[in-house]
């Protein structure tokens, strides 16, 4: 396999290379004092069992995570493969991204989407300014998996599935 050029790093050729790793797609919902708030991010990780803590990373130009942060407690809603249209619903511009989603309040008043594999309830535990982004810290309360499912990917800037990614395709199917 012959190997491609390198070439300075430049925020455009990152985000070429990287647009190659596919991620998971999770929502990030709160009740806040401005309404229901969801973001939707491409960068989830487990970061220990014990204590149990994830991480993500917003965007600092992100008008939505201000509003979740102030929340006590936030949930985590793992997208699944067949959630394309709600992936896009949380990606677009705009506060009101849960208008016309039918979420119901856990048991905290935490919005849980609907259809999800898994909602995580947590409370954040630290922020680390990183570039452009800010990465978030948050401890796991509870967890519930609430269906079996394949998860929603991001790969070459689309929806798609593990299985579109392990197929070697150069473009993720999405639909």
């Amino acid at each position: 396999m012959a190997e491609r050029s390198t070439s300075v790093v430049t925020a455009g050729r990152f985000r070429e290379v990287m647009r190659a790793y596919p991620t998971g797609v999770v929502g990030v919902t709160a009740a806040t004092d401005r309404g229901p708030r969801a973001l939707l991010v491409g960068s989830f990780f487990s970061i220990s069992l014990r204590p149990a803590l994830v991480g993500f990373c917003v965007g600092e130009q992100s008008t939505t995570w201000p509003d979740i942060r102030r929340a006590a407690r936030f949930g985590i809603g793992i997208l699944a493969a067949d959630q394309q249209d709600l992936g896009r619903t949380l990606a677009a511009p705009g506060p009101q991204r849960l208008a016309g989603v039918p979420w119901r309040p856990s048991s905290a008043g935490v919005p849980v989407l609907p259809g999800v594999l898994a909602h995580l309830e947590c409370v954040p535990v630290a922020e680390h300014p990183a570039g452009d982004h800010t990465i978030v810290v948050a401890e796991v309360r509870s967890v519930r998996s609430l269906r079996d499912h394949q998860p929603l990917i991001f790969c070459h800037r689309t929806f798609g599935t593990v299985a579109d990614a392990r197929s070697g395709d150069r473009q993720v199917r999405s639909g």
